[in-house]
């Protein structure tokens, strides 16, 4: 059987690495004049050097995570008392949900374009399966191509006060960049609204 399941690109994206790269290019230019100015003081440019160096390394490092960084200043997701969940739209355009899967915390990005919840390599590890013998017979096809896929039954799936149990996932075989809450969970809420950068789903 052959699911849908939509790519999800790592926000650090092909725009990034090309900011990152005129970065370092940037970087290289002014180094190379301040040597090329000061080439007399060798001893104490190589000391400035080493902290300018540094500071480098820091602001690029800072720059690539700056995606998961502003996702959690973005806040988190809210359950109200009658069980409406509410969760604000991260920098990067996605909504993210963690559920509890087998009493272990998961985060999901919201994809209404995969038809089933798919888990990735290393959360179906987290949860308890060995993923060297689950039995990858159905397949799926993303933006880089058909993936083979296994079926797997989780225990309990929970969301705040809304609790699944015996529910259907798959694992992908391929390489993913996080796990996907696709329609085969969001079709059991009687409401689901993408309004003013929040979703909101009430079952």
């Amino acid at each position: 059987m052959v699911w849908a399941v939509s790519a999800y690109i790592d926000p650090m994206n092909s725009d990034q690495l090309l900011d990152l790269t005129y970065l370092g290019l940037l970087g290289l230019v002014i180094g190379g004049s301040y040597l090329i100015a000061n080439r007399k003081n060798m001893g104490q440019m190589a000391q400035y050097g080493a902290i300018w160096a540094l500071i480098f390394v820091g602001v690029i490092a800072a720059y690539g995570l700056w995606g998961d960084v502003s996702r959690d200043l973005a806040g988190s997701q809210n359950v109200s008392d009658a069980g409406v969940i509410t969760v604000p739209q991260a920098s990067d355009g996605h909504y993210y949900l963690t559920l509890d899967i087998n009493d272990t915390p998961v985060n999901f990005v919201v994809d209404t374009g995969a038809s089933m919840m798919v888990l990735t390599q290393r959360d179906a590890a987290r949860i308890g399966y060995n993923t060297s013998t689950l039995q990858y017979t159905g397949s799926a096809n993303t933006a880089n191509g058909v993936v083979r896929t296994a079926d797997v039954w989780l225990d309990k799936v929970a969301l705040g006060p809304i609790v699944d149990t015996d529910f259907r996932a798959t694992v992908n075989q391929g390489q993913m960049e996080g796990s996907l809450l696709g329609m085969s969970y969001l079709d059991g809420f009687s409401a689901i609204q993408f309004a003013n950068g929040e979703l909101t789903l009430q079952r």
